[in-house]
């Protein structure tokens, strides 16, 4: 008899964890807020953490505009005088720029 249960008590584990993976999807997606840029928005850019010089130091930098949108939430940019910033940014680190 042990032997019959054996099945069900290995997928027991298999099947809790599946159902734990849904249940934070589920939250995950309910609680963020999705960002797409169309091309020629403005945004405003994170700053990182070494350049920050103090507590009073700004947070974002910019505005800067949207040149191309290269899909999973990656942009390339520019600042307003034409040059152009030398990486590509993701959307979690830029915001919409409300002038």
């Amino acid at each position: 008899m042990n032997l019959d249960l054996l099945v069900e008590v290995r997928d027991h584990p298999r099947i809790n964890s599946k159902a734990l993976k849904r249940r934070v999807e589920v939250r995950h997606k309910t609680k963020t807020k999705p960002r797409w840029f169309k091309v020629a928005d403005l945004v405003m850019q994170k700053v990182h953490r070494y350049q920050i010089e103090n507590k009073l130091s700004p947070k974002w930098t910019g505005p800067f505009r949207v040149v191309e949108a290269l899909g999973n939430n990656a942009y390339k940019l520019k600042t307003l005088e034409g040059g152009a910033i030398p990486r590509m940014w993701n959307a979690k680190n830029l915001k919409i720029y409300f002038s």
